[in-house]
């Protein structure tokens, strides 16, 4: 058993220093996308995300109410970030037929319109659950 860890180590540890290797060539372009991720989500992504956490907890008092808006929030957020690289510049690489003819910024539209149209009748339905359930309660008495 000892001598398979070995090797697996062996292994990974070879494959590591390869892949390294490849990549020093390659670090100058890559360094500013390696460390401007981060730097982005920690100074501008987190911050931003926690004062509209902090908003919407004073402001959402329902709890229902609060993980419904944050789920449209995450998945507006989630569209954002999937389509900033095709609004922010024409695609680069060669075209891959019938995706960059498109017209990215309606499809957004549609997209964050069909999220919030879905937390909108949420929000309804649980509205009308709530009053239903306040009126048993209060017709029972």
């Amino acid at each position: 058993m000892r001598a398979a860890r070995l090797l697996l180590f062996l292994l990974g540890a070879a494959s590591a220093a390869y892949g390294g290797r490849l990549l020093l060539p390659q670090l100058g372009p890559t360094l500013p996308w390696l460390i401007g991720g981060p730097v982005l989500h920690d100074l501008v992504v987190a911050p931003l995300a926690g004062l509209v956490g902090l908003a919407l907890g004073r402001l959402v008092t329902d709890r229902l109410r609060l993980t419904l808006i944050t789920f449209g929030l995450l998945a507006s957020a989630t569209l954002l970030l999937i389509a900033a690289p095709l609004l922010w510049r024409p695609p680069s690489a060669p075209p891959n037929p019938g995706l960059p003819d498109r017209d990215h910024p309606l499809g957004l539209a549609v997209g964050l319109a069909v999220v919030w149209a879905a937390v909108a009748l949420a929000l309804v339905v649980a509205t009308i659950v709530n009053r239903r359930g306040a009126s048993r309660r209060t017709d029972t008495r």
